[in-house]
């Protein structure tokens, strides 16, 4: 196995291997691919508007006519 000498391993090869490392982390994806939409037509415009409990709290605290 190699080993590295601490005395030798200087400023300028500190910052070849930092500098390759980046280089390496730069090609690596960050994100996964994107996916296309799963839902039909149909279903992306159908309502999604839910008159659900907090709904009705928030209406009724900022005095909207019922």
């Amino acid at each position: 196995m190699h080993t590295i000498d601490r005395s030798s391993f200087g400023r300028r090869q500190f910052l070849r291997a930092l500098g390759a490392g980046a280089a390496v982390a730069a090609t690596l994806p960050l994100a996964p691919e994107a996916k296309a939409d799963s839902e039909s037509t149909d279903e992306k415009r159908k309502s999604r508007y839910k008159e659900s409990d907090h709904v009705k709290a928030y209406y009724r605290v900022n005095r909207y006519p019922s």
